[in-house]
């Protein structure tokens, strides 16, 4: 693995010149190089973006709740501020998730009481008279 800390410390660029160049010598090793790449986590930039931060993405959080830059800035204030902001994100989302439950919950209870309501009978149904199926103008004996 002292090989691929090397390319690590030459960026991007030398992995990418390594796997064109083993394409071109031999395919089956630019493929391995390539797969290797890809299940490493080397080519996380397409997903997070940035140069200079592809091969480090992968010591950063994965999830999507974990702080993507966990260093302070210098500016104690602006920190503040930030972890304030944050904070009332997530607490906002939180809430917004809420009201939308509550909406699905109001949207599904709606359509059950629709449901229920077309199921029983009407009070105009129970009025009515039944039918006779006999002819019209006869009347049954």
């Amino acid at each position: 693995m002292e090989l691929a800390r090397k390319l690590d410390e030459h960026g991007k660029g030398a992995w990418i010149g390594v796997m064109v160049l083993s394409f071109i010598l031999f395919w089956p090793v630019g493929l391995a190089i390539l797969a290797y790449l890809i299940w490493s986590g080397r080519m996380q930039c397409w997903k997070r973006g940035g140069p200079g931060r592809w091969h480090n993405a992968r010591r950063r959080g994965s999830r999507r709740h974990e702080p993507e830059y966990e260093a302070s800035s210098g500016n104690s204030a602006f920190d503040a501020y930030r972890e304030e902001t944050l904070k009332r994100l997530e607490d906002e989302q939180s809430e917004f998730e809420g009201f939308l439950e509550q909406l699905r919950h109001a949207k599904d209870k709606a359509e059950f009481d629709q449901f229920m309501d077309d199921r029983r009978p009407g009070p105009t149904a129970a009025n009515e008279p039944p039918k006779n199926d006999g002819e019209a103008g006869h009347p049954s004996a």
